[in-house]
């Protein structure tokens, strides 16, 4: 009885741990597409949260004043 007790336990803790992860997955994307919408069609979607490894030199972030 003690076996099947603490395999059940053992069960309902990994499930647990799994939807927590995926819950907090869900609310971390939910949390990146309401602030690309809160900042308008204009500002996209790379340039909010740019690719780590594609990065040109000469690409600037923000308004950009002609000289």
């Amino acid at each position: 009885m003690k076996k099947r007790d603490s395999f059940l336990l053992g069960v309902a803790s990994f499930a647990l741990i799994a939807f927590v992860a995926y819950a907090s997955k869900q609310m971390n994307t939910q949390r990146k597409l309401r602030k690309a919408s809160d900042e308008g069609y204009e500002t996209a979607h790379d340039i909010l949260y740019p690719s780590k490894t594609i990065a040109a030199k000469k690409l600037r972030f923000g308004p950009i004043l002609p000289e």
